[in-house]
């Protein structure tokens, strides 16, 4: 039986752009990656024009109004991280050790909508720069790394429809384990951290 549920998502830290500014570099690798040319389109297009002038950063696609927003994709790639990694855990009594092929499952039975999730907060967007360090062949590479960043205590409201009521608890699950490990870039310096609620 399905089972809808809405929920809020309240960063704790703030949140990170992933999407290259660069409008080549995102319509090359989404273009790998689309069903069909005009999902490419649309999301190049939710770049805007100003998006596409500083290559190597990473950005929020925007509504119409100029809002940022995460695509309904981006949830379910954070619910696959947070089932492979609470699946690890060594009792096997959590949720998530109980969805076998928890990939197929997500992408098959577990659904967000909409599609465009605004990001709802007070205030500009601010900027976040930080040094990646990459070991190579020749010796240890730095580079800097910039994104947008939107602030901690901003919002975000979506639905989670699962065409199996069992696996309510599973989503439940990864929703908390959002106050460890968030959304967006740098997700290991704490960034994208919320808490969530359900509402409705």
């Amino acid at each position: 039986m399905q089972k809808k549920i809405r929920v809020r998502l309240t960063l704790a830290e703030g949140m990170l752009g992933t999407t290259p500014a660069n409008e080549t570099v995102y319509r090359d690798f989404i273009g790998t990656k689309a069903p069909d040319a005009a999902t490419v389109e649309e999301e190049v297009a939710a770049l805007g024009a100003d998006a596409v002038a500083e290559k190597g950063r990473t950005v929020f696609p925007r509504l119409e109004d100029g809002t940022p927003f995460l695509y309904d994709y981006q949830i379910k790639g954070f619910f696959k991280d947070a089932c492979s990694m609470l699946s690890r855990i060594g009792d096997k009594k959590n949720e998530s050790a109980k969805i076998k092929a928890y990939k197929k499952v997500i992408d098959g039975l577990i659904f967000v909508a909409p599609r465009k999730i605004p990001i709802l907060f007070d205030g500009e967007m601010g900027d976040c720069q930080r040094p990646l360090r990459a070991q190579t062949a020749q010796g240890e590479r730095v580079s800097l790394a910039s994104s947008d960043a939107v602030p901690a205590g901003a919002t975000m409201e979506f639905d989670i429809a699962c065409l199996d009521e069992g696996h309510v608890p599973a989503v439940r699950e990864w929703l908390d384990y959002g106050i460890l490990r968030g959304l967006g870039q740098w997700r290991n310096s704490g960034k994208g951290r919320f808490t969530w609620e359900e509402i409705g």
